[in-house]
């Protein structure tokens, strides 16, 4: 399991450094991904419709609801490994 997290941990720091900036669905996955893998289910209260970003990012977390941490991290390791 430490593996796992060393390798999101290094996805977490090469995510930073992307060739290309990505499109904003796939940042919002990279969001949701890192949310759920590091704060599991969103608990948070959902934004308010004036805060469109807000509420994007929220609703692209709440589309993961019910994923483990570590399914969540290799989602995430594998999004980044392909873009980069």
């Amino acid at each position: 399991m430490s593996d796992l997290n060393a390798t999101f941990e290094a996805a977490v720091a090469n995510s930073k450094n992307l060739a290309e900036r990505p499109d904003n669905p796939t940042l919002l996955k990279i969001y949701a991904l890192y949310k759920q893998a590091t704060a599991g289910d969103n608990a948070d209260k959902k934004p308010s419709f004036s805060d469109v970003v807000g509420r994007a990012k929220w609703e692209a977390w709440e589309k993961l609801k019910g994923t483990e941490a570590d399914a969540a991290k290799q989602l995430y390791i594998d999004l980044i490994t392909e873009l980069s």
